[in-house]
This record gives C-alpha cells, sequence and structure tokens, in this order.
C-alpha cells in the first residue's frame, strides 16, 4: 500500500525566527510550522506573534510543553497541571490556538517518577487529551528524542496520541529506529500520524556527510545532491509522513523540497537497518 506523500515542516527550533524565513516558506507551499514553548529562550510563541501575526493563520501551527523555565535553565515536569497551564499560554502568547500540541519528550521526567512511570504518562497525556477537548488546541501528539523508555508504558491506560515525532534519518541508531517502530505498534499509529525530526543529526555541514554519499539510498540519483538524498532517506529511517526541518534559509528549504520527488530503494534500506541491528548486537554501548 502507498503511503502518504512525504511532507516539509517548517522547524524553528534554534531558528532566529525572522519574518522572511516565514514568507519565503509560504511562497515554497511549505504551510506547517513547528516550534516549542522553550525555543528561543521561552519567547518563540511571543516573537511568532509580534513577528508574523498576520501569517500564522495561513500556517498549520505545532507547538510542544513539558519543559519550563527554572533555576539555571530549563526543567521539564509532567504534572497534568503545569502542562494544562502551558497549552492555556499558547493560545494567549500566539493570539490563537494551536493545530497541535505535543508532549515533549516525556522520557525526561519519567527518569525521576520511581515506580510510578505509567501513571505520570499516563496523567500527562490525559492533561493534553481533556486540553484538545476544552478547545485549547486542535489535536495533541507525543514527541520523543528517546522512546525507549516509553515501551514498556504504553497500554490501554495511556491515552493514544494524533501524532508521535521521533527522530529520523541515517544517523539514528538501530535500537531507537525500532523502539519508534514499536511505540507506533502500540498506539496502532498510521504512517500519516508518525512525524520525524534531526533528519540531519544536528546539521548538514557535519563531518559525516562528507564521507558518506547517501544517494545510493534512491532507485535514480539523478540530479540530487547527497543533502537531498539524505533528506529523502530519512522518511524511510523510520517510516514517517512528514519531517520536521530545522533552517534560517529559504534556499535550503527549498532544496529540501526537491528532494521529494526521489524514490528511496526500500530494499536498501532494509538491509542498512538490518547492518545497524548487527553493529549494535556485536557494539553494544
Amino acid at each position: 500500500m502507498r503511503g502518504p506523500d512525504p511532507r516539509v515542516v517548517l522547524g524553528l527550533h534554534r531558528s532566529r525566527h525572522e519574518r522572511r524565513l516565514l514568507t519565503g516558506a509560504l511562497d515554497l507551499g511549505v504551510t506547517a510550522l513547528d516550534t516549542s514553548t522553550n525555543y528561543f529562550g521561552f519567547r518563540s510563541h511571543r516573537i511568532l506573534a509580534g513577528i508574523a501575526d498576520d501569517l500564522l493563520p495561513k500556517f498549520t501551527v505545532s507547538t510542544k510543553v513539558g519543559y519550563f523555565p527554572g533555576h539555571g535553565g530549563a526543567e521539564h515536569s509532567l504534572d497534568p497541571l503545569r502542562l494544562t497551564s502551558a497549552v492555556e499560554d499558547v493560545a494567549k502568547d500566539l493570539g490563537r490556538e494551536p493545530d497541535l500540541v505535543f508532549l515533549h519528550n516525556p522520557e525526561q521526567s519519567l527518569r525521576e517518577t520511581g515506580p510510578h512511570h505509567k501513571e505520570a504518562l499516563a496523567a500527562a497525556c490525559t492533561a493534553l487529551e481533556d486540553a484538545t477537548e476544552k478547545g485549547l488546541c486542535a489535536a495533541w501528539g507525543v514527541a520523543s528524542w528517546d522512546p525507549s523508555p516509553l515501551l514498556s508504558l504504553v497500554d490501554v491506560t495511556v491515552p493514544r496520541p494524533s501524532v508521535l515525532m521521533v527522530r529520523a534519518g541515517l544517523l539514528v541508531g538501530a535500537k531507537t529506529l525500532d523502539a519508534s517502530d514499536t511505540l507506533v505498534d502500540a498506539w496502532d499509529l498510521n504512517r500519516g500520524e508518525v512525524w520525524g525530526m534531526s533528519a540531519f543529526g544536528g546539521s548538514t555541514s557535519a563531518p559525516v556527510w562528507d564521507k558518506v554519499d547517501p544517494r545510493l539510498f534512491l532507485q535514480d540519483v539523478g540530479w540530487f545532491s547527497p543533502v537531498q538524498a539524505a533528506f529523502r532517506t530519512a522518511y524511510h529511517l523510520p517510516r514517517v509522513a512528514s519531517i520536521a526541518v530545522g533552517t534560517d534559509e529559504p534556499a535550503h528549504l527549498r532544496e529540501l523540497l526537491g528532494a521529494l520527488a526521489g524514490q528511496v530503494e526500500e530494499r536498501t534500506v532494509q538491509e542498512y537497518r538490518r547492518l545497524l541491528r548487527v553493529r549494535t548486537r556485536d557494539h553494544p554501548v
């Protein structure tokens, strides 16, 4: 069965939050915007409302809650009351209700909840589910950098999110890829309900991209650049329908959009995942 067409989401992690980026994205047909309460020094929503209040209605906007200003930096919490309050603040600061609110890296707090991991996760998810029912957001999801700690916790007592966001791409390890797939199955999500992030492991200028040629994952290399090939392949590691990509340059966004025309060789992806598992087995961390 053919999956949904791949989609690009403009992510604002580490972004300078410039208006020209938003207008450039719209000009390219990118109409999904992803941010978080803690981006840009916990000011992302207010900055967006200040520089682009007229543009925001043209985007579907997703954001994240879970990190809060703390002494010496950010602190993470799964407290339902704090999460609900954070969702309420999103609408106030943005000047509109978000289309999607993610529970941001719940595994961060689960390390501190002792034997009550499942109850803490269920309560946090229920808080976002309730916020959705109250109209504070249109839908809710879970964004997880490391989904492994969640696997033993998800059952019928934990509400099902509308979207799961996980790391994607050639630099994601076998353990994380397999954990993502397991979590997708546990929540019975279809591919259209799974997003990827950090497709380049942080930067397209990292030394690793000078040492590998991701075009071997494409059926027809054609005119695709290695960066484009790596991005297109990320939709299959794991299988996701959308990828949030951070950039401050519309030209980079245009390049990545051009990659969507490529077709990935699924057999090569599966062999790559097999080799990753072998390496993990032979060289456990």
